[in-house]
């Protein structure tokens, strides 16, 4: 019985300490900052580079000897010699840095370094290589090491020119050096002299003229050349920006069809993260890269520079090729043309969102605000600085949760609480004999609609709070709200505009338009369509409409100021309204934009004149646009809805979130439930809730962005559900106006732990009672003492032989840029002092990226799998005869 329950016991210590071994990607970063400093005495032993023959394969160390840096932003440079004469293959890199200390590193190969010293300030006129500087591999955020694909090395030595390597290192921030230790961060090679079929490079492509504005949302930095030469196949990418880069992100362009290389935020740790599969460049290709930026928070222009004040864009591709037309380093540093990045896809302008425990400090603690700007940087820690993703919608299927019992929905508005206000036709129609030819309403006979036509809902549980307009109208349409809360409606079959008190006040405060007779003058309209309030003049603004194709402008009082018609961003092809169906105001810009529904497009209008602004039209709207709504947040957002156009289902019918600013498509959202019929008008709320009126399901839809919808759950699974109402708080963390869902888990045992606990029952239950507690005790502790060895003696050996492993962190650098930067002569590439690169698409965490090592993966055991990025080759490219 004593071998049974140690055999179990050894089972379950088994089992622990495998649970115990696996790793989350995100540890492996924070087990390398843990390892803040080498000890001192390393810096002695690791100032000179080792090299460790071992038949064909070596390592090579390089490493900084022991610099204490006195200024924050100073580069340092030391060049190390290719041990071997002939052709060497680097197949893997072991980073040894923390980004506590180091901004970036960035490892060079060429011909003739700056300076053969100990090591040497890079950051001035000298820079790293005199000659050309190919980028061989970059580091920062405490990105882990890389490994090549199995059969791909990168070629230094031999004739390829690249007898000296050279690594610069960024650090950013002087202060972490008070204690004045001494700095030894650097890389380890391994290398092999076995001839690699494939050739590995990189290619940077890299902004050098991108300006952020101060206080600007979305600024976007475009990159892109035409592919001229051989076939190269990507494995990985890295991205990379200072703190104001939300999303960097890489493509192919083909016959206009644009294919994701890879994607990434540049605030996580700037690894080489796995491209996407299958995806070759050819000679004819563009490549392309996007690098959105964030100027909120700074009062002053921010530049592509060399400090960590300025800002870089780069997305670094890592490729190979056949070793027969290999080509090791490539960029490109032309500024996009906007004709060709107007077909990016959206994806490119989505910041990808990053929690905060995986959110990485900058590495430039030391940044200095200016006297202008520092109050507004001082309350905010760089790595609370995260892209809101608020405009990313979801329906939420349990609102409302009353029966309104409605007719077509025609208009949505919300009044000064936030609550919803529905605009709906009761038991009236609009149908094929609603009007005659010449729009004279033809159901007369009916009289008005004998039901509440609007409804004041609650937006948290969607109860009726009011309503009234019984008896008053005969086919409602559009309406607003102006800032006392009074309603603001068109009625398509009167042709005419009321304003109506939201007390159940039955008299017309306004009434503009002569009831039933449809006119395009001043005194009448023709079908009109919507209004909308400018919450500071009080000024009325009417689209008019289905058979007149302009925008009225009228006093509070309702007296006529003026009168425009369409925009046009051709002026060679003006092209009239075709039934301006809804109307926008934007407050914060003191436009007007109309929802001009069968041309599809969106126009805005400077309101005071009437003066054309701009348009936006995309593909995906399918021929039609039926509403649009507007709000200020993440620097301006315009909503949309589409619908069916007169030719047919040209696009899927939902709701678009776009930029205000450059009209580019963030998100779009549809039902989940079932799909919209005729999404007939929309209206969104302070808080990002969105809701969406169907015309021919007569009913409202609800959407929230998936941040506060996860915050709403069902009582199950051991869960319960608490409502409470709580206010917006400082950070943002809590929605205002919204119930707040905090759930309390129950834990329920798993399976697996069912199981277990059942075996420890059969165990105590099998146990024979004859046998001394003592003797069961001492068998239960000679396997636990045996593991405990085992454990201590492993790390011990771990220890050792990581001893000299300390993290590093990278980034690029070359001084020929940077020399045109300063107006300095310098020869080759001096990244580091202008900008890195980095990207992963869809990549929220750090991956493994499984894969066969290099060949020299079986002579360097220290590296584990656990804290190496791995990729996989495509298969070997085929040599093609045409």
């Amino acid at each position: 019985m004593g071998v049974r329950v140690c055999g179990l016991v050894l089972l379950l210590l088994f089992f622990q300490c495998s649970c115990l071994g696996f790793r989350s990607p995100l540890s492996v970063f924070k087990r390398f900052q843990d390892r803040y400093w080498p000890p001192p005495s390393e810096c002695a032993r690791t100032g000179q580079t080792m090299i460790s023959p071992d038949g064909q394969n070596f390592s090579l160390h390089i490493r900084m000897p022991g610099l204490t840096p006195k200024e924050s932003d100073s580069y340092f440079c030391m060049s190390v010699h290719v041990p071997r004469e002939e052709d060497t293959y680097i197949v893997d890199f072991q980073p040894h840095a923390s980004m506590d200390t180091v901004h970036h590193m960035i490892l060079y190969g060429c011909r003739y370094p700056y300076a053969t010293d100990n090591y040497w300030d890079c950051g001035g006129i000298e820079g790293t290589c005199k000659d050309t500087a190919n980028i061989i591999y970059a580091w920062a955020r405490d990105a882990p090491p890389t490994k090549l694909p199995k059969d791909v090395g990168f070629k230094v030595g031999g004739d390829t020119g690249i007898t000296n390597l050279v690594l610069q290192i960024h650090y950013g921030d002087a202060s972490a050096f008070k204690d004045k230790h001494r700095d030894c961060s650097g890389v380890s090679l391994r290398m092999t002299l076995k001839p690699q079929p494939l050739t590995a490079g990189i290619y940077l492509l890299m902004s050098r003229d991108a300006v952020i504005p101060p206080g600007k949302n979305v600024v976007n930095a475009d990159i892109a050349c035409s592919y001229r030469t051989s076939t190269m196949y990507p494995f990985a990418f890295r991205t990379h920006t200072h703190r104001l880069g939300k999303v960097v992100s890489g493509y192919r362009v083909r016959g206009g069809k644009w294919t994701l290389i890879g994607r990434q935020s540049p605030q996580l740790p700037q690894a080489f993260y796995s491209a996407n599969k299958g995806v070759d460049i050819r000679h004819g290709d563009t490549l392309a890269a996007r690098c959105v930026f964030s100027g909120e928070g700074k009062t002053t222009e921010t530049h592509i520079g060399s400090t960590s004040a300025d800002e870089m864009c780069n997305f670094y591709i890592m490729y190979y090729m056949d070793a027969n037309e290999a080509i090791p380093y490539m960029n490109c540093m032309q500024d996009g043309n906007p004709l060709l990045f107007r077909d990016i896809p959206r994806e490119a302008n989505i910041p990808i969102p990053v929690s905060p425990d995986m959110m990485m400090m900058h590495g430039h603690q030391s940044e200095k605000a200016s006297s202008e700007d520092s109050v507004l940087q001082q309350p905010k820690r760089e790595e609370e600085e995260v892209p809101d993703q608020g405009y990313h919608l979801i329906e939420m299927t349990d609102w409302p949760e009353s029966d309104f019992n409605l007719g077509q929905v025609s208009g949505l508005a919300l009044d000064s609480n936030n609550n919803l206000v529905i605009f709906h036709r009761g038991d009236h129609k609009w149908g094929a004999n609603t009007f005659s030819n010449k729009h004279i309403y033809q159901q007369k006979h009916l009289g008005p609609i004998q039901q509440d036509t609007i409804l004041l809902v609650d937006p948290v549980k969607g109860s009726l709070l009011h309503s009234t307009g019984k008896n008053l109208f005969f086919m409602p349409h559009g309406i607003s709200t102006d800032k006392n809360d009074n309603y603001w409606v068109t009625d398509v079959a009167l042709h005419q505009v009321f304003k109506i008190g939201n007390s159940g006040d039955r008299d017309f405060q306004v009434v503009l338009g002569e009831a039933f007779q449809p006119g395009s003058d001043k005194y009448h309209f023709c079908q009109p369509t919507d209004v909308a309030i400018d919450p500071f003049s009080g000024n009325v603004f009417v689209s008019d409409g289905y058979c007149n194709s302009r925008i009225l402008k009228f006093s509070p009082e309702g007296k006529f100021l003026t009168q425009w018609g369409a925009g046009s961003s051709d002026a060679h092809r003006p092209l009239q309204f075709n039934i301006p169906h809804s109307l926008a105001f934007v407050p914060d810009q003191g436009e007007l934009c109309v929802a001009d529904r069968q041309n599809g497009r969106i126009q805005c209008f400077v309101a005071e004149s009437g003066e054309f602004v701009k348009e936006i039209k995309n593909d995906e709207f399918g021929g039609e646009v039926f509403a649009v709504s507007y709000a200020p947040e993440h620097g301006g957002l315009i909503y949309a809805v589409n619908g069916e156009s007169e030719y047919g289902k040209l696009a899927p019918i939902q709701g678009f979130v776009m930029n205000y600013s450059t009209g580019v498509i963030l998100d779009t959202f549809r039902p989940d439930t079932k799909d919209f019929q005729m999404p007939h008008d929309l209206v969104v709320a302070r808080d990002g809730t969105v809701y969406v009126g169907d015309a021919t399901t007569d009913q409202v839809l609800k959407f929230a962005s998936s941040e506060k919808a996860e915050h709403r759950s069902v009582k199950k699974g051991g869960i319960e559900v608490h409502e409470m109402e709580v206010s917006l708080m400082p950070d943002g963390t809590v929605q205002e106006s919204e119930t707040f869902l905090q759930a309390k888990v129950k834990p329920q045992p798993s399976p697996q732990e069912t199981s277990l606990e059942k075996t420890k029952q059969n165990v105590v239950k099998q146990a024979n009672p004859g046998v001394s507690p003592a003797i069961i005790t001492t068998l239960l502790l000679i396997p636990l003492v045996v593991l405990i060895g085992i454990a201590v003696f492993m790390r011990w050996r771990k220890g050792r032989i990581y001893g000299d492993t300390s993290e590093n962190k990278l980034d690029s650098s070359s001084s020929g840029i940077l020399g045109k930067l300063r107006g300095k002569s310098s020869g080759g590439l001096n990244l580091g002092n202008f900008f890195a690169s980095h990207k992963g698409y869809s990549r929220k965490g750090f991956d493994r990226l499984s894969t066969e090592g290099s060949d020299q993966e079986k002579d360097d055991e220290e590296a584990t799998d656990s804290e190496t990025e791995e990729y996989s080759a495509p298969p070997a490219p085929v040599s093609s005869s045409s």
